[in-house]
């Protein structure tokens, strides 16, 4: 049964095996991994509403600077093993400082609907 769900039925699936264990807190490495945008979407807002729904604490790995500014409270850039930068997604979501994470020339504009910043490599 489990080999016919698509990937985003198969991360609530897990969701929900994770949750059923009572955890009050969520370690989830690349829970976005060949997931179309769609699916990525609902599965960081499920996530999203479960944290503040449940108050659990989620400790996430992701490898879109976008998705995690938009969904996170709190963001760490690691680069082989070393912490680059840490704060909130106002603090981090600068032109300078995602320079400096990705060593290559970024830009932070305001996302078309007003809501976040995006981050757009030059």
């Amino acid at each position: 049964l489990v080999d016919t769900l698509s990937g985003g039925e198969r991360q609530r699936v897990w969701l929900a095996m994770l949750l059923a264990q009572g955890s009050r807190f969520l370690l989830l490495d690349e829970p976005l991994a060949a997931l179309d945008i769609a699916h990525q979407i609902e599965v960081l807002a499920l996530i999203r509403k479960l944290c503040d729904e449940l108050d659990l604490g989620v400790v996430i790995v992701l490898h879109d600077i976008n998705m995690a500014s938009r969904y996170c409270d709190e963001l760490m850039a690691l680069h082989s093993g070393r912490l680059l930068a840490h704060g909130s997604p106002h603090e981090l979501m600068r032109d300078s400082t995602l320079e400096a994470i990705y060593g290559l020339p970024m830009q932070v504009i305001r996302h078309p609907n007003g809501e976040h910043n995006i981050a757009v490599a030059q």
